[in-house]
């Protein structure tokens, strides 16, 4: 069951999708779901992630659950966190990212 605050998604940069999908696949038996041509979604690695073909920075963003969305953006605000992306829909669900203060950035997701 997801829960609040905890770790359950991340996210790696692939320059090249069929490649570290071939790789994955075959060195550690991950299974993948493609969602278009640069974002394919890994299973069979202990906790969720996926590859971006797109990304907008350049190293792995760990993604936290929240089931109410709104309400962990203006707990991630009022503790200090910076958020360097608002509010968006994804097919499954809504996410933000935020910076911490170590400059650290992460996401947080919702499924609504």
């Amino acid at each position: 069951m997801r829960e609040d605050g905890k770790i359950d998604y991340v996210e790696f940069p692939a320059a090249d999708l069929p490649a570290v999908k071939d790789f994955y696949s075959a060195a550690f038996g991950w299974r993948f779901v493609d969602y278009g041509p640069g974002y394919a979604a890994f299973e069979e690695a202990a906790v969720d992630g996926g590859f971006n073909g797109e990304p907008e920075e350049p190293r792995p963003l760990v993604i936290l659950y929240a089931h109410d969305l709104e309400a962990m953006e203006a707990r991630v605000k009022a503790a200090g966190g910076v958020v360097v992306r608002e509010i968006q829909a994804f097919p499954g669900g809504r996410r933000f990212h935020f910076r911490d203060p170590a400059g650290n950035v992460l996401g947080v997701w919702s499924e609504t």
